[in-house]
């Protein structure tokens, strides 16, 4: 099983991951990307979701600009 983990701190909102992922990433009111099942982690700044087939999260790790989204 993967971890996709979405550091929050390094998020600039550009939406990339939401156009390319609508399946698992939304945009939050206050304009940040935000996985739809993920868990917050509050010490690190961290939102992550375990999941069997990554789909379309490899594209969004791509295109990401600040690199906010891996996985392990």
């Amino acid at each position: 099983m993967k971890k996709i983990i979405l550091e929050k701190s390094k998020c600039i909102g550009c939406g990339s991951c939401v156009s390319l992922c609508p399946k698992y990433f939304e945009l939050t009111e206050q304009g940040k990307s935000h996985l739809k099942e993920g868990e917050f982690d509050e010490k690190k700044e961290t939102e992550e979701f375990e999941i069997k087939n990554l789909d379309c999260i490899q594209e969004a790790i791509q295109v990401c600009p600040v690199q906010a989204i891996s996985i392990i």
